[in-house]
């Protein structure tokens, strides 16, 4: 363009032009590459929602939330399954996991860790006064049935069968084919009732106690998260939220991280995170490389 204006040649502009789009394109992949150069980003991503304070409105919330990451999906075109899911007595979830597979699905999901909080008219408040609930979401990388970077020792395992609930069929909710597994020395806790088969779903649970192991151990080596864990469990309540979605008196979404904000809040519900994910993944991976002084 500079050279166009020394010579006055607007044809020089036209090819410019024409070049912007790839030029664009090769950007974007390299962003993404510096984005998303950790060990495991490439992988798929199992990710769990757990309500924190709120009752029966972070229940609902925990819902909502899984909805919104369901939609993502979609949009990315991502294949999404449901693993685990425990239905609330009034309304929502006392907890769900579900496994994403897509190309760096680990790598954009990592952004979503932490507790996210909701203001709003509480639906369940005869008095329609506004509540906050507040939700966890843990995203673990899917390392596969072998991986020899997560050791798991058979004593250290606590393994406990039931009988799956929700929907799922006859079959289903007649056997004890749901599993639930205790790590001992961590205290972390995992279920899978997906499958009819109780041996599928403690391979499913065995992936999601990796995940969740691997998850743990680069928490604690990133100084940022650290204060937030123990056993690998978030702090689920006020103060520890990493994004607050705003529905009363205005509509809002900020994350707490990165100060990215936006207006249209329920499009951010129906899966529009792409912008938040990105901001965040941008922050990152700034921190994680040197200052120019060090150059």
């Amino acid at each position: 363009m500079e050279l166009a204006q020394a010579e006055d040649d607007e044809s020089i502009l036209g090819e410019v032009a024409e070049q912007l789009p790839d030029l664009e394109k090769r950007l974007r992949e390299l962003e993404l590459s510096r984005m998303l150069s950790g060990p495991q980003d490439r992988a798929g991503a199992i990710v769990s929602i757990s309500p924190g304070a709120g009752g029966v409105d972070a229940q609902d919330w925990a819902e909502i939330l899984m909805r919104m990451y369901l939609r993502w999906c979609e949009r990315k075109g991502f294949k999404a399954e449901i693993v685990n899911q425990q239905p609330g007595e009034e309304a929502g979830i006392k907890d769900a996991s579900f496994t994403v597979q897509g190309p760096h699905a680990y790598g954009f999901l990592r952004a979503e860790n932490g507790v996210h909080r909701l203001i709003r008219i509480s639906p369940f408040d005869a008095n329609a006064r506004r509540h906050t609930a507040f939700a966890a979401v843990f995203v673990v990388p899917d390392l596969g049935d072998e991986d020899d970077e997560i050791e798991i020792k058979p004593e250290d395992l606590r393994v406990d069968t039931y009988r799956a609930s929700g929907a799922g069929g006859q079959h289903v909710n007649r056997t004890e084919s749901a599993i639930r597994l205790t790590h001992l020395p961590s205290g972390i806790v995992v279920s899978c009732q997906a499958e009819r088969s109780q041996h599928k779903n403690r391979s499913t649970a065995m992936k999601m106690l990796r995940g969740r192991l691997y998850e743990k151990q680069r928490q604690e080596r990133e100084a940022e998260f650290a204060e937030n864990y123990a056993s690998g469990q978030l702090a689920i309540a006020f103060g520890s939220q990493v994004r607050t979605y705003t529905l009363q008196p205005y509509t809002m979404v900020k994350d707490e991280r990165t100060d990215h904000k936006a207006t249209d809040a329920q499009g951010v519900l129906d899966g529009d995170l792409d912008e938040f994910i990105e901001a965040y993944l941008m922050k990152a991976a700034a921190e994680r490389e040197p200052s120019g002084d060090e150059n």
